[in-house]
């Protein structure tokens, strides 16, 4: 059974989700979430604790007083997006990578492309900080598909300089 809790940030409306052991999902917007009820059978409104953790450490994000999650998630991918989102991780708060820099972390330094692409792939964004990742040149690309307004917003958050 999935859980889920709609939250109310400085970027919007949000919505987590989890099942019994982590979280597994992030909805930056409702589109996406109503496209995700879709094909998904037992969803539930019902509170749990995680679901709770994950708002409590998400105001703290936007409130500037967390810069890491606490959290288990659970996501899974092909193997390429799975370094992808190992190396997200450890991206520290306030500072970014770019496509290059995660492609050449995990040995792959032709793929930034694919880099991109598991990036757009990840299902926990914030979470997996995926915004942290600008142009070489400084400047943003695309977030969640085509959010660069939101990503903006999470790196001025941070402070993180980039070219608009």
């Amino acid at each position: 059974m999935n859980h889920f809790k709609q939250v109310n940030t400085p970027i919007g409306n949000l919505t987590i989700v989890a099942n019994e052991h982590a979280i597994t999902h992030l909805f930056l917007t409702e589109e996406g979430f109503h496209e995700f009820l879709e094909n998904e059978s037992s969803m539930d409104d019902s509170e749990s604790e995680l679901l709770t953790q994950a708002d409590i450490q998400l105001q703290e994000y936007f409130q500037g007083k967390r810069t890491t999650f606490d959290l288990p998630f659970e996501q899974s991918g092909t193997p390429f997006r799975e370094k992808v989102w190992s190396v997200l991780q450890n991206i520290p708060y306030g500072q970014s990578y770019s496509y290059l820099d995660v492609a050449e972390k995990i040995g792959s330094p032709k793929a930034v492309r694919a880099v991109g692409q598991a990036n757009k792939a990840n299902k926990l964004p914030i979470f997996i900080p995926c915004h942290r990742v600008i142009g070489k040149n400084k400047g943003l690309t695309g977030y969640a598909g085509t959010q660069t307004d939101v990503k903006a917003k999470l790196l001025d958050l941070e402070k993180i300089l980039y070219k608009n």
